[in-house]
């Protein structure tokens, strides 16, 4: 099959031309497009864009998530597009503010700066304040000559992990719950964490989620997610069960006991199906579909097209 049947395929199945799609196969989808995105196919991204139309928040968030992990600037005035609207989700504009921020591009920031100081909703004025500093640490100097640890994780993060040296993980866990420091060198302390990945780490981890900020939370629940350490479970269930907890952090929770996908998973995971919260509910389908992916041994998490 050619190149252009392919991408035909790929987006019948992301904008659910049918209407009978699951949502599982659409997000399988749209990561086989990012990784073409990735590759520089602007076609790819276009198939993404016009996926924003849909109704459910959960696939634009995850739309806007891919976008900026293409790093691909031609999608910079579709995210920017999204950040601008007042009237979409509000977990849908922050992804796409963060996604400027991952791709880096300078010329983002003067909205970024407008949202960041005259937006309504904190969530939005605080990823767009982690994106203006991610954008300025990638431009400054300090990119050129920090030594940070090569991490096995690919993804590019809303801040960049602390340099690599002899830190302690009170010391990182000191910073990551204190209030008075700036949110970017909090995230930073976070991303230094995961990178560690032990037992200690992890607890410190856990105490993220105490924090009042919930675009804090909901990062915390997404790193879980990429660590996928079984240590993390008891704390990601909680979150997921508390019905007082905003959405964007609960579906956090949800997809990443998805990727740990331990035996006790599937069974908490199932319970959701039928969440009051339709983030949660989706959350839930596609984390059981990530699950079955993780014990499966597929190589990758994408759909397969056939001739």
């Amino acid at each position: 099959m050619s190149e252009t049947e392919d991408l035909k395929q790929l987006r019948k199945i992301l904008v659910n031309e049918s209407q009978k799609v699951p949502l599982a196969q659409r997000f399988r989808a749209l990561f086989t497009l990012k990784g073409l995105g990735k590759d520089g196919m602007n076609e790819a991204i276009d198939i993404i864009a016009e996926a924003f139309k849909d109704d459910s928040a959960l696939l634009k968030h995850e739309l806007a998530y891919v976008l900026g992990q293409t790093k691909n600037c031609y999608a910079v005035p579709t995210l920017q597009n999204v950040l601008k609207d007042v009237n979409e989700d509000p977990m849908v504009r922050h992804e796409a503010a963060e996604a400027l921020g991952a791709i880096g591009d300078e010329g983002s920031l003067t909205l970024l700066k407008e949202y960041s100081v005259n937006d309504s909703l904190e969530v939005i004025r605080q990823t767009c304040e982690l994106a203006i500093a991610r954008i300025e640490w990638e431009h400054s100097q300090a990119s050129k000559t920090e030594v940070i640890q090569n991490s096995q994780f690919s993804s590019i993060d809303p801040a960049p992990p602390l340099p690599f040296e002899e830190m302690k993980v009170e010391v990182l866990q000191s910073m990551l719950v204190d209030q008075s420091v700036s949110l970017f060198e909090r995230y930073r302390a976070m991303f230094r964490l995961r990178d560690m990945g032990t037992e200690d780490a992890i607890n410190a981890l856990i105490n993220g989620f105490d924090d009042p900020s919930a675009l804090f939370r909901h990062e915390i629940a997404y790193v879980f997610g990429q660590l996928s350490d079984p240590r993390s479970v008891n704390a990601l269930v909680k979150v997921l069960q508390n019905e007082e907890e905003q959405g964007m952090v609960r579906h956090e929770a949800a997809e990443a006991l998805g990727s740990i996908a331990t035996d006790e998973v599937m069974p908490v995971l199932q319970k959701f199906l039928a969440d009051k919260e339709r983030v949660v509910r989706e959350s839930a389908v596609v984390a059981l579909d990530m699950y079955d992916y993780e014990r499966s041994g597929e190589v990758e998490y994408s759909v397969g097209i056939s001739a």
